[in-house]
């Protein structure tokens, strides 16, 4: 392929009537004010989108568009080009076309880039225009740092030989940050963060070491490394988090902040000591990507205006429910946060904090000093506040007083473990808390899970199975075999799993009048009457059907979480 010409961009994409003059003349001074790419300023001003970019380039040079959504890429061709080449330039190498290579591009008419790319590569090069946001989000995800972590575990367990070594010291030492261990942590988060790792397991075995992520609610492991590393790891883990060092025979639990790519992350660990070492599982909190927001985590839109409606009452307690994992303290922040304002006094009552609000008084629980839900929640009381968000109701005294205090004029949220919404109130009863309570503050439940959603790249038609067919015929009748079915297939985006991300799946039950009535009934048959007649069908196992339906999710998740919510 012939090198690209020089093009202008503004040109072109007023030639092709897709900005006016008017709106070049403006990105054009903005351009000169900020020192930002062209491109940048037409997105970011809404004059264009990426794609109308790409689209409007791929016409001018010829040279084809590719979406990499929909693109399954070869990591070890992405690798031909070195990582900092492909950030920079913004390029990747698709496919090798004997001989000669395919690389897309975000800015094709980049002649410097062009040049460097063939040198760097040694072949012929053919371009294709690519979106920049995908091409950044394809590179993010194949340079991982599998390999630098394997050799810097490597060089740790080197470094450390037979010899004992005296962690104190080496954690005084003043040029600690090129230590190996530190080094090897670092990358272990960069990784953690490069595939949006919810946790990371830190795991010795009987011969060895095993670092796990969790992602999207499963486990992939990671690296397997020397044993000989596990101490010198937990060590150093240790006085990042301010914990005891030469306590190994008890369980710790801490916190501490990394910096990963300019983005600050909160890190929860406990370590737990075990039969081969101390195992270490990290909590990973991005204080940066999270949109607190009720309708960005799923909900549908007709249940966030009702629960919204809900917390936008002065008084009462509202529980939101469901296992460890499955985004309760999410839905809760995200209410927090639309209900936080300069005239109302928030104050949560956590164990840990999870996420940073400004404005609002965030109290972190403390077993040690005796610090715990129902003393800190009794002082929060007497601190004026409006609204108080109590992390979890773990005792009938926590219950108790988050009851009365929704009792006397103040909003509380919290969380119970509980399988649905229908089983809550009895939930709260069987803690010893008086029925006339329960009737009289809880005003809802918002029951939840969280399903892995279908990767958008490699999604495809799927055949049901029969019990599969059997199980959403009991919630679909005889409409099962008029709906398309979906699941995906696995690809380089969803590193084989065919599932990228997750969504909530919600039900709610509001104490209505009717509710109420039935609650202060002796007979829990009743009280589970009169809420599935509230709901209305309206249940987490519908709405894991409707996501089916949507193409959203697959048969085999919904039936997941459908089982969860009826053990």
């Amino acid at each position: 392929m012939a090198r690209p010409e020089k093009v202008r961009l503004g040109e072109i994409l007023v030639q092709q009537k897709l900005l006016s003059e008017e709106q070049l003349g403006l990105a054009l001074t903005e351009q000169k004010r900020s020192g930002r790419k062209l491109g940048r300023v037409f997105i970011e001003n809404g004059y264009v989108t990426e794609e109308q970019i790409a689209g409007a380039l791929a016409r001018q040079l010829n040279i084809p568009y590719l979406n990499l959504k929909f693109y399954n890429i070869n990591p070890e061709i992405v690798r031909l080009l070195p990582e900092t080449q492909a950030r920079r330039f913004r390029a990747l190498v698709l496919e090798d076309r004997r001989g000669t290579l395919l690389v897309g591009m975000s800015d094709p008419t980049d002649l410097f880039a062009y040049d460097e790319i063939s040198r760097i590569v040694k072949q012929n090069i053919e371009l294709a225009v690519v979106n920049e946001t995908e091409v950044l989000g394809a590179i993010d995800r194949i340079y991982r740092r599998t390999e630098d972590i394997s050799d810097l575990a490597r060089e740790l367990e080197q470094d450390l030989g037979d010899v004992s070594v005296d962690f104190g010291a080496l954690a005084a030492n003043p040029n600690l940050e090129e230590a190996p261990v530190v080094k090897l942590l670092q990358s272990v988060f960069d990784d953690a963060a490069q595939v949006r790792a919810s946790d990371i397991h830190i795991e010795p075995q009987e011969s060895r070491l095993q670092i796990r992520f969790r992602i999207d609610g499963v486990l992939h492991l990671q690296t397997e490394a020397d044993i000989k590393i596990a101490p010198s790891l937990a060590l150093r883990l240790k006085l990042m988090s301010d914990l005891d060092i030469s306590e190994k025979r008890l369980p710790q639990d801490g916190r501490f902040a990394v910096r990963v790519k300019n983005q600050r992350i909160d890190v929860r660990i406990s370590t737990m000591p075990t039969q081969y070492g101390e195992s270490v599982v990290m909590r990973l909190l991005s204080q940066g990507s999270t949109q607190l927001r009720l309708d960005a985590i799923g909900m549908p839109r007709g249940l966030v205006e009702k629960f919204r409606a809900i917390v936008q009452r002065p008084n009462g307690l509202v529980l939101v429910t469901g296992p460890t994992g499955s985004g309760k303290t999410t839905t809760l922040y995200c209410a927090l946060a639309e209900l936080n304002s300069v005239e109302k006094k928030l104050i949560t009552v956590e164990d840990p904090v999870e996420y940073r609000l400004p404005g609002v008084n965030q109290v972190q629980v403390n077993d040690k000093i005796e610090l715990n839900f129902a003393r800190v929640l009794r002082s929060a009381l007497r601190q004026d506040p409006d609204i108080v968000l109590v992390g979890e109701m773990r005792d009938q005294e926590t219950a108790q007083i988050g009851l009365r205090a929704a009792m006397t004029g103040h909003l509380v949220l919290s969380t119970l473990h509980t399988n649905d919404a229908a089983s809550t109130p009895l939930r709260l009863m069987d803690m010893g808390v008086p029925r006339y309570m329960v009737g009289s503050s809880l005003q809802a439940v918002l029951a939840q899970r969280l399903v892995r959603v279908i990767c958008e790249s490699c999604t495809g038609p799927y055949e049901l199975t029969p019990t599969e067919h059997e199980w959403l015929r009991m919630e679909l009748n005889d409409k099962v075999d008029k709906a398309r079915y979906f699941h995906g297939k696995g690809c380089s985006h969803c590193n084989g799993m065919g599932y990228r991300g997750r969504t909530g799946v919600y039900e709610l039950l509001e104490m209505t009048r009717d509710v109420v009535d039935a609650a202060n009934d002796a007979d829990p048959a009743v009280f589970l009457k009169a809420a599935a007649a509230q709901m209305a069908g309206e249940t987490l196992r519908r709405h894991a059907v409707q996501l089916v339906i949507q193409g959203r999710t697959t048969v085999a998740e919904a039936m997941r979480i459908s089982n969860q919510s009826e053990e």
